[in-house]
């Protein structure tokens, strides 16, 4: 099995739509893949489990989870800037849409 450069917990740091204080407030924003491109992520009040791809450079997903605690899905892309590194779009479906960036957690 080849090495799978997505894999790991990753600190969103920025994000195109919303501030620290909304993307911070329940927990550190993450996003996390594992070795099989499936993870999960939260961010504000938004959170969801990633079903995803890797196609070129891309880590290519869609989701399914809450926002607010209603039901809510989406799709969404990473891509490496560095090893540690990353930047992303999140869609909420029929809703927002945000570039993120985010830098490998060191646990």
């Amino acid at each position: 099995m080849k090495e799978n450069l997505f894999q790991g917990k990753w600190h969103i740091r920025e994000m195109e739509m919303w501030d620290e204080d909304y993307f911070n407030m329940e927990v550190q924003a993450f996003i996390e893949i594992d070795e099989k491109d499936m993870g999960h992520f939260q961010f504000g009040l938004v959170s969801g489990y990633l079903d995803g791809e890797t196609v070129g450079d891309r880590l290519e997903f869609t989701w399914d989870g809450s926002d607010e605690c209603d039901a809510a899905q989406g799709s969404g892309w990473i891509r490496l800037k560095d090893e540690n590194t990353l930047e992303g779009r999140i869609k909420i479906h029929l809703g927002d849409s945000s570039k993120f960036w985010a830098t490998r957690a060191i646990e």
